[in-house]
């Protein structure tokens, strides 16, 4: 999905390659080593936009005034407004940014700031390599949906974060329409006994590395 760089390779600063590394090396020592996905937190934005093995549905709602987009995976409901107010003060940070829309002819432009340093620009492992690589506060994001047809979208995303990559790198991919799709609950906390039981294993080992030490 990545355009730009034409390599197809997001230009990925060493430190925050170093620094994802390091958090999945020592991936059980502790919770915030995981990603905002696998503490069913969010899958980010754009992330939240990119396919991943299952639950990738999402639906596109527009109203007066606003934008708002469904993601079936972490049940979540992002609200874009089109009216033109500012982005909320510098000093206020979320997982998901602060967006704000407008159209350019059948072009749906977002921009997003306000970001905090706590996310991933890729979450799941469907992303692969990028999979924890994380966002400081100077993430801007600017996104495009472009109307082809009835059924079918264009999405592009050019993400710009100068603490995180070398320059700025593009990803396009097509939304298609399935009218047949049907999105169904993603009910993540109540079942995410998968984070609960790596964290309790990781402290048993501990544990029982620790018990011959104490005896001798």
């Amino acid at each position: 999905m990545v355009v730009d760089p034409e390599n197809g390779r997001v230009p990925v600063r060493p430190e925050a390659e170093a620094k994802k590394d390091a958090a999945l090396t020592h991936l059980t020592d502790s919770w915030e080593n995981f990603t905002p996905w696998e503490r069913c937190i969010t899958r980010g934005v754009p992330a939240g936009i990119f396919p991943g093995f299952y639950g990738a549905g999402y639906q596109i709602i527009q109203s007066p005034g606003v934008v708002v987009i469904v993601y079936e995976m972490i049940h979540e409901a992002r609200i874009i407004p089109l009216d033109s107010r500012p982005h909320i003060h510098p000093n206020i940070r979320h997982w998901n940014g602060d967006s704000r829309g407008r159209w350019e002819g059948n072009t749906l432009v977002v921009d997003v700031t306000n970001y905090n340093n706590k996310s991933s620009i890729a979450t799941n492992l469907a992303s692969q390599g990028m999979r924890g690589i994380g966002q400081s506060e100077r993430l801007h994001v600017v996104e495009r949906f472009t109307v082809v047809d009835a059924n079918t979208i264009n999405y592009e995303a050019t993400i710009d974060d100068p603490e995180t990559y070398t320059r700025p790198w593009k990803v396009a991919m097509p939304i298609n329409r399935d009218s047949s799709y049907r999105m169904f609950e993603y009910a993540c906390h109540e079942g995410n006994y998968g984070l609960t039981n790596t964290l309790k294993g990781a402290r048993a080992e501990e544990r029982g590395a620790a018990e011959p030490e104490q005896r001798r």
